[in-house]
């Protein structure tokens, strides 16, 4: 399907260069619009961009998301492994989801292992030890909440924020060193604890999706992805009475469980994103190994309302939108409902990592594709 529209994103020149050659527009991995800013956030960094919509001219759609500023996440959350000053020791938090629910901005590391990339021009026996090599990062191991505020005009990040009359502080899912609580309970799950050990590039365990609506807080899977089926965690969580930047699961699950799980035969796709839709979820999916395409957006009709857990077979969700995709670049990675006006959300706005050149524009910018939802 073709674009009906792009918005230009456009950051700033000193924080678009990360170092070793890459660019914060390389690697786009999601999108929320909150009024009239746009979040945005690269997976190898530890920090949020917002971003101001701009109409054209005073027209009456948006054309570009500009004023760039960023927000360093261990400003308001306790990272496990926190800046320091050797750029070379930034652990990043491969931030996979973001969602807006009830004043919060949500947001969801990959929680998944790193593989080792192969040097093949340093000979085989060295390349062979490389692809061997895993490692676990604690940065990834992040599930939380920011409180977002309007201040001059604008949406911003706060620590504490009082919204209603209620007091809303920053707040994480515990963490365990480099796990955390979703992590321990899983260990026991007898479809994914076999994955957790292994790579989320390899078809382990990998967030890649994340919805809120309510108290319900939807995670998707890009793997493992089980015989062509999906997966979709739902949680629910409830804050520590001792200290309230403490998230623990409440349980919601069989048996106890402090979770459900849905199972979407997708045709063999991985969750590459969620965004809640009135009632419905819109789902983004894609390769849950290092493939292109295909790409496609179903919609899983009263999905933020489910009954239990659920088996959704191909007739039981609704294919919206296939979304192009090239070889070796533009992989779809986030997507969230979009207002061109400022009205009602009535397209989706797709950003993709490894942007191909054709969507950079000038030094520092970049055009992400706006879709008319029917």
């Amino acid at each position: 399907m073709t674009p009906n529209g792009i918005l230009l994103l456009e950051f700033h020149p000193e924080r678009h260069d990360l170092g070793k050659g890459k660019e914060m527009r390389d690697g786009l991995s999601v999108a929320l619009q909150i009024g009239n800013t746009l979040w945005v956030a690269n997976d190898e960094t530890i920090s949020l961009e917002r971003l101001s919509l701009v109409k054209e001219d005073g027209g009456g759609e948006y054309r570009y998301a500009r004023d760039h500023k960023q927000f360093p996440l261990d400003d308001y959350l306790r990272l496990p492994v926190p800046r320091t000053g050797d750029p070379a020791e930034l652990q990043e938090v491969d931030i996979e989801g973001l969602a807006y629910d009830d004043g919060y901005l949500w947001l969801v590391g990959s929680h998944s292992l790193k593989r080792r990339k192969p040097e093949v021009k340093e000979g085989v026996r060295k390349a062979q030890k490389q692809l061997a090599r895993l490692c676990a990062e604690g940065n990834r191991y992040l599930l939380a909440r920011i409180p977002v505020a309007e201040s001059n005009g604008t949406f911003t990040l706060m620590k504490e924020s009082v919204r209603k009359g209620n007091k809303q502080c920053a707040a994480q899912l515990r963490a365990k060193g480099e796990r955390n609580d979703l992590m321990d309970v899983l260990m026991e799950d007898e479809h994914l604890a076999p994955f957790l050990s292994i790579p989320g590039k390899d078809n382990g365990f990998d967030i890649e999706g994340l919805a809120v609506a309510g108290k319900r807080v939807f995670i998707g899977l890009r793997g493992p992805v089980l015989r062509g089926w999906a997966i979709i965690l739902e949680l629910a969580l409830k804050e520590d009475k001792e200290d309230p930047a403490v998230l623990k699961l409440k349980r919601i699950g069989p048996d106890g469980r402090r979770y459900r799980k849905h199972f979407l035969n997708l045709g063999g796709l991985g969750i590459r994103d969620l965004c809640v839709q009135g009632d419905d979820l819109l789902i983004l999916a894609g390769p849950t190994m290092d493939l292109d395409g295909p790409v496609t957006v179903f919609r899983w009709v009263d999905g933020t309302e489910p009954k239990g857990e659920s088996m959704l077979d191909t007739n039981d969700v609704k294919r919206v939108i296939d979304v192009p995709f090239g070889q070796g670049v533009d992989h779809a990675e986030g997507i969230c409902l979009y207002s061109s006006d400022g009205g009602k959300a009535k397209s989706l706005l797709v950003v993709y990592d490894a942007a191909c050149v054709s969507r950079q524009v000038g030094e520092s910018s970049l055009a992400a594709d706006v879709f008319h939802l029917s």
